[in-house]
């Protein structure tokens, strides 16, 4: 099976959070970007990729994500910061 992504998109440090799943993540978060990604997205304007993990199955990038969406906000909050604190964009990363 082909890897994936579970990732989390907000506009702001502590701002609204989007958790996704994807198998291309810089296509993905590209769409998100443009306004062609999701309507929740697009209606918050959610375009900075602050959490990005791999796995080698999309399955379980796919289980990953349903695991995170039913975490509390602050586990959530505490994910992202463990590898990224300033909630940096880091969508420049892994787009080259």
């Amino acid at each position: 099976m082909k890897g994936g992504y579970v990732y989390i998109m907000t506009s702001r440090k502590d701002g609204v959070l989007y958790v996704g799943v994807a198998a291309d993540l810089a296509a993905r978060v590209y769409q998100h970007r443009i306004g062609e990604g999701s309507r929740f997205c697009r209606r918050y304007g959610l375009a900075r990729l602050v959490y990005a993990e791999r796995f080698e199955d999309i399955a379980d990038a796919i289980a990953a994500e349903k695991r995170i969406k039913k975490w509390r906000r602050a586990w959530k909050i505490a994910l992202i910061e463990k590898d990224n604190p300033g909630w940096d964009d880091l969508f420049e990363t892994i787009n080259h």
